[in-house]
């Protein structure tokens, strides 16, 4: 019975300590949840968000309207305005990834209907996953602890309250990924919270990798090629203007070969300026070509 008693002080301790800088976002059905990470700022993930205003219930029932300070999508990060009045934010100092068995809470208030406080265990530490929009994030959390529909942007803590890690995915057989709370990116909260919302340059194309292409290629009789196979083009984006179209395999970026989708993230992660150019190498069919992809310019 001690050992059970110890797990329930944990959950409880948990909960009073880091409870009250949990929110829900939105009603009824949930939206999501979010954390206080600094006075009227809310964390939480950016794909729990409908729009740039959504309410937000504090743990004591209190219901306020909150406004997006800064999103970064691509890292399924982002930070609202609200009016926290004394809450405490949630401590963050990051450290190192936590251990494979490390007990870990996960604490959510899913559309404001009340705070819940679950204890799990690290499972995986270190893990990659990929974010909705093709992103890889490195240093993930995964774990056992279970959290209900609508707990995406809660927070994961250890035993002592320091924040591991935001909620952000439920993988089969009810583990969790949560992102990491590493310097990295409490940096990039913070900036989120400054109202800096990220540039970065979009090609505007839905790509398929290269074990994809080789199949695909291979089944119409075309040479097997290494590449991003093209699957669709946004009307108006910078591909769209260089001619990039659907089907066109793109073999290399900036003169690098392209392995996969991470090595086309790497290419346009280094280009330095909003008005800038990208060369790709395409093959269409059998037939090569160079097209110069021109970022931060109207079409003219």
């Amino acid at each position: 019975m001690a050992a059970v008693e110890e797990i329930g002080s944990a959950i409880a301790e948990a909960a009073e300590r880091t409870g009250p800088a949990v929110v829900g976002l939105g009603r009824g059905w949930a939206l999501g949840s979010g954390v206080v990470i600094a006075p009227g700022k809310v964390l939480t993930c950016a794909h729990s968000l409908r729009g740039d205003e959504v309410t937000v219930t504090f743990g004591d029932g209190r219901r306020a309207a909150a406004s997006l300070a800064a999103a970064d999508a691509e890292l399924d990060l982002a930070v609202l305005d609200v009016d926290t009045e004394e809450i405490d934010p949630v401590t963050w100092e990051p450290g190192g990834a936590p251990a494979v068995g490390t007990p870990v809470i996960a604490l959510a208030n899913p559309g404001g209907r009340g705070l819940r406080s679950t204890l799990g265990f690290v499972s995986s530490a270190g893990r990659r996953f990929r974010l909705p929009r093709g992103r890889r994030v490195e240093g993930a959390v995964e774990h056992t602890a279970p959290l209900p529909r609508g707990s995406s942007g809660g927070p994961l803590v250890d035993t002592g309250g320091r924040l591991l890690g935001i909620n952000a995915i439920r993988l089969d057989g009810g583990l969790i990924l949560a992102l990491p709370a590493n310097a990295d990116v409490k940096r990039r909260a913070l900036a989120l919270a400054g109202g800096e919302t990220p540039e970065r340059h979009r090609l505007g194309v839905a790509v398929a990798p290269p074990r994809v292409a080789r199949r695909m290629r291979r089944a119409v009789g075309l040479p097997e090629r290494d590449g991003l196979l093209v699957r669709a083009v946004e009307a108006g984006s910078p591909a769209d203007r260089a001619g990039v179209e659907r089907g066109d395999l793109i073999v290399s970026a900036a003169g690098r070969p392209l392995d996969g989708v991470d090595s086309l993230y790497a290419a346009l992660d280094e280009l330095p300026a909003p008005e800038t150019t990208l060369r790709l190498a395409l093959l269409r069919g059998t037939d090569e070509r160079e097209v110069e992809v021109a970022f931060g310019r109207e079409p003219a």
